[in-house]
């Protein structure tokens, strides 16, 4: 069997791309397709770390923007990625993928409170490492909390799955002639203001040194692709000289 390219991923997924067509709550089928593919993943022995968005419950500031206290508005965006994290569980246990939700803010039941040694010891026995609850704090995006959880797990690659296929020069839906990237550096993300991930999260992960591969998600199977070294969407990387 090929080998993988990467042992230890950090694979963010959005929580409107667990939503599917309805927009919101959580499209199962999908994401069982989903779940089966980071089984096929950790079979091969990649260390699946996972953070998950809140958007097709709420987000935070977006949702609360002018009604509530921001504060609130994103712990409420904190709690939802709990949810979807909830749900990622079931489903990867329903395939029989063993799974951990560790959460930023003790939860007691609900999951483990995150530590970094705990994670490490459930990666390496090979069960998928849920991180939910963002942070932990507000004013911080799940991108930002994604960097962070690879950073502190060591992760080879940050995969970022999203609902489009890679970095372009400007909004492929309003530009016809938006170019897409295969490979970019994070200096020319921060520069031209690209919208890969928020701006705290794509400095973080230049100042840890950490790779980010931004591809679609419509297609589950993209997610294998990218552990297994093909290059697909758009790597953000550190300048070649």
């Amino acid at each position: 069997m090929e080998q993988p390219k990467y042992q230890r991923v950090l694979l963010k997924l959005s929580g409107e791309a667990l939503a599917g067509e309805a927009g919101r709550g959580i499209d199962f089928p999908f994401v069982r397709q989903v779940c089966q593919v980071v089984k096929a993943c950790a079979s091969r022995g990649v260390q699946v770390g996972l953070v998950v968005g809140g958007g097709n419950y709420w987000r935070g500031v977006k949702d609360g923007g002018g009604q509530m206290e921001r504060s609130r508005a994103d712990q409420m965006g904190m709690l939802a990625t709990v949810m979807n994290s909830l749900a990622l569980q079931d489903v990867l246990e329903q395939v029989g993928q063993p799974a951990r939700v560790l959460t930023s803010i003790p939860m007691g039941p609900v999951g483990e409170i995150l530590s970094r040694p705990a994670a490490d010891r459930y990666l390496r026995a090979g069960e998928v490492v849920l991180f939910a609850g963002g942070t932990g704090n507000p004013y911080f995006s799940t991108d930002t909390a994604a960097v962070l959880r690879a950073a502190e797990i060591q992760a080879d690659m940050i995969l970022l799955a999203k609902n489009i296929d890679g970095v372009y020069s400007a909004d492929p839906r309003k530009d016809p002639g938006a170019v897409k990237y295969d490979a970019i550096s994070y200096d020319r993300v921060l520069a031209d203001q690209l919208q890969v991930m928020d701006l705290t999260a794509t400095s973080l992960a230049m100042e840890n040194h950490i790779p980010v591969m931004i591809f679609a998600l419509a297609d589950p199977q993209n997610i294998l692709r990218a552990v297994m070294g093909e290059r697909i969407g758009t790597i953000v990387e550190e300048e070649r000289t």
